[in-house]
């Protein structure tokens, strides 16, 4: 009798050990393939989405680069950056919907026009306090090439991305130069004499 209790009492021990190690592979088997799938999610959206965008941004700053024209674009626009009308025309200028997304790739007129407009500051060409609205002059352009890639992100419906394109770079032609004015007014103070 006794040995048939001990008998019993261990098969009942190896069951629950049992029915515990399947609950944890389980969970674990879960968890992996979770994480499998969304590796797999992950890499099919960067192959759909991420590398041609990058193929386009490539090329199109090779273009820049190559013709000059972000260099030849910067020093034509970087004189109107000493006083606040010159810097509204700058952000109208880099927010025009058909070159924002032009200008967009790789900076390359921000990159240029802040280097030029940071020399003419250090030399006092231009007062200090035109460079937080010159900063906001030079970066109307920003995301506006990535606007189809996050719509595609998001797969939205070839119709959101027929109207949503255009409304954003028709909003940052609206919002640039009021962003300008605004940053000018709120530089004031921002850079005064410690003598």
């Amino acid at each position: 009798m006794s040995s048939a209790t001990v008998t019993g009492g261990s098969s009942g021990w190896l069951a629950g050990v049992n029915r515990l190690l399947v609950t944890i592979g389980k969970a674990v088997g879960g968890v992996v393939g979770i994480l499998y799938q969304a590796g797999r999610d992950s890499i099919d959206t960067i192959i759909r989405n991420i590398l041609p965008f990058m193929a386009f941004i490539s090329v199109i700053v090779g273009i820049i680069n190559k013709t000059g024209l972000g260099d030849h674009l910067a020093h034509w626009v970087s004189p109107l950056a000493s006083n606040l009308p010159g810097l509204i025309v700058i952000s109208v200028f880099c927010a025009i919907p058909v070159l924002s997304p032009v200008l967009g790739p790789g900076a390359v007129i921000a990159q240029v026009i802040g280097v030029l407009l940071g020399v003419r500051i250090g030399k006092g060409d231009i007062a200090p306090q035109y460079s937080l609205p010159a900063l906001f002059a030079i970066d109307p352009q920003v995301g506006c090439d990535f606007i189809p890639v996050g719509l595609a992100l998001g797969e939205a419906e070839p119709e959101t991305v027929e109207i949503g394109v255009p409304a954003v770079l028709i909003s940052r032609l609206i919002t640039g130069p009021i962003a300008v004015i605004i940053a000018y007014f709120a530089s004031f103070g921002l850079y005064a004499s410690s003598n």
